[in-house]
């Protein structure tokens, strides 16, 4: 199994943006698409994006045009750059490594991944 440690969360206003980070150790990165998912509080986890393998990405609706997925398969990292952001946007986001190279369908089942990270918060206050 791989290890996922998310970095790059914190508070900022409506409007900022944030790069997250996911940094990955373990077993082999290259061949397993990457997704981010996220939690309010008191809300189910949802899917955000995803990037496999060879680089295709897709999109959740409410951050389509705000949000870019991408990798770096040489540092093992996937990163997600968000920006416009809303006070609806705040919950903890996790990234996760798919079992596959692709994304079967978007939003992707959470039984197509096997490795999740604990998460960094992000808070955007109004």
């Amino acid at each position: 199994q791989v290890q996922l440690v998310e970095s790059g969360g914190g508070l900022v206003q409506t409007g900022g943006s944030l790069k997250l980070s996911c940094a990955a150790s373990g077993r082999t990165f290259s061949n397993r698409a990457m997704a981010w998912f996220r939690q309010a509080p008191g809300k189910e986890r949802m899917f955000v994006a995803a990037i496999n393998a060879i680089g295709g990405m897709t999109y959740e609706d409410s951050v389509t045009g705000r949000s870019t997925i991408s990798r770096d398969n040489a540092k093992k990292t996937a990163y997600l750059q968000m920006s416009g952001l809303k006070p609806e946007d705040t919950a903890v986001y996790h990234c996760a490594q798919s079992l596959l190279p692709y994304i079967t369908t978007s939003p992707p089942p959470a039984q197509e991944f096997d490795s999740w990270g604990q998460g960094t918060q992000v808070t955007v206050s109004s």
